[in-house]
């Protein structure tokens, strides 16, 4: 077989510039999430190891001289996947996804994704192929003590490599070890932006339904009335309040997970599932490049049944309730230093590491105080991590988008159930 074919860096140009679908291996077997997955699938016959090293070196290393020296396949592959995301956010997400070290830095990901999608030729520390009659694996680093190998470089390699005539630096052992170690200690610099999440666009609909509640009452008071100042804190205050007190929603964060910001609102509002990947792509066209980190859905209940009211009123048939939706920690404390007490659903993608900055963070005492959602493909086996874990699970079909209604329409009658048994006060009666 042709050694640019199982080379990791030139398939996965490939698949990206041919938009091949490219999916997860765990066990030979497909997973949707990239942490749980230990190949990557390129197309129908070709998968490699993620952790597989490729022929770009990292940064300070001019003579590499073991796989280390190099970035990994999954280091590559989540530059490509996080190009849009802010620095901070790639970092986390890179972490979350299993490189706690090792990932390509904030300042080299666009040079790199440049590259991936062909918008450059070729990249200063991409090492070249082995020419076809040497035994050396593709991707394999050079030797040292190999300086005779570039006056034998294949004319048609010639462009490739380091001129013959220029004569090559060769760094103090001693020196690399140092560079490791203090690269192993490095800190991303943040600027005011990353600090702030300069780079989302912030919603103020609930600051503004609050103060347009507020005005509204104080236009409605009548002028020179004493007592008016001193109800403000009385039962008609705790009604606006509790008018306001709309339930939220917080969806996975992970960028693999089928439910995200960027489809969720058409999913539950509109009955449709479109995948994550279609959906950013969409935005994207449109000029909307990063998700939204808040969202609001208004929603028309269904009427009150017998079995939870004797009676029914005008009033209460077809009421609209208005859902938040947050898929960080970050976008909840907007909602103030109660935002938890409004939370009535969290959905997982099995995986414990989403609630370590969630005010539960063990699954078990979570999925006590909230109600548990797992969204799954219709055809993929159950999921033994979340059976002690008190979620239910909705399947979604792969290709059938008219039974998407029913799902929808089971996961509304979950969330109401639930949030009347629990959490009555944030139901609009």
């Amino acid at each position: 077989m042709d050694s640019t074919t199982n080379d990791p860096l030139l398939s996965l140009r490939q698949a990206i510039k041919s938009k091949t679908p490219i999916t997860y291996l765990g066990d030979n077997e497909p997973t949707t999430t990239f942490l749980a997955a230990t190949h990557i699938s390129l197309g129908p016959s070709l998968s490699l190891q993620k952790s597989s090293a490729t022929r770009y070196t990292k940064p300070g290393i001019s003579n590499p001289s073991s796989p280390a020296d190099f970035y990994s396949l999954e280091a590559i592959y989540l530059a490509w996947l996080l190009r849009d995301a802010p620095g901070a956010e790639y970092m986390k997400q890179a972490r979350e996804s299993g490189l706690a070290v090792g990932f390509v830095s904030v300042t080299e990901r666009k040079s790199v994704v440049d590259w991936l999608e062909g918008k450059v030729a070729d990249l200063e520390r991409i090492r070249p192929l082995a020419n076809a009659e040497s035994t050396t694996p593709p991707g394999s680093p050079h030797r040292p003590g190999t300086a005779a190998a570039p006056l034998s470089t294949p004319k048609h390699a010639a462009d490739t490599t380091v001129s013959p005539s220029k004569r090559r630096y060769v760094a103090d052992a001693q020196d690399i070890e140092v560079v490791k170690r203090i690269k192993q200690n490095e800190v991303e610099l943040r600027d005011r932006n990353t600090v702030l999440r300069g780079v989302k666009p912030n919603n103020f609909s609930a600051l503004h339904a609050s103060f347009t509640e507020k005005l509204k009452f104080l236009r409605d008071a009548k002028p020179g009335t004493a007592s008016a100042p001193a109800s403000s804190t009385g039962p008609p205050m705790q009604a606006r309040k509790a008018k306001n007190m709309f339930p939220i929603i917080m969806i996975s964060s992970s960028p693999t997970a089928l439910i995200t910001m960027y489809n969720v609102k058409r999913f539950l509002q509109e009955a449709f599932f479109e995948p994550s990947s279609t959906a950013r792509e969409r935005a994207a066209s449109a000029g909307n490049p990063r998700a939204e980190d808040l969202l609001h859905i208004d929603r028309r209940r269904d009427p009150p049944t017998a079995s939870s009211t004797s009676s029914s009123s005008p009033s209460t048939q077809g009421t609209v309730q208005r859902y938040f939706i947050v898929d960080s920690t970050d976008a909840l404390q907007k909602f103030g230093a109660d935002a938890w007490e409004r939370v009535v659903c969290v959905t997982t993608t099995g995986q414990a590491w989403q609630f370590r900055p969630y005010k539960w963070n063990e699954p078990r005492t979570l999925f006590h105080h909230v109600k548990g959602i797992y969204f799954t493909w219709a055809n993929d086996p159950p999921n033994a991590k979340i059976k002690d874990w008190n979620v239910t699970e909705l399947k979604i079909d792969p290709h059938r988008r008219h039974v998407d209604k029913s799902v929808v329409a089971h996961f509304w009658q979950l969330i109401d159930d639930w949030t009347l048994a629990n959490k009555p006060w944030l139901m609009k009666s």
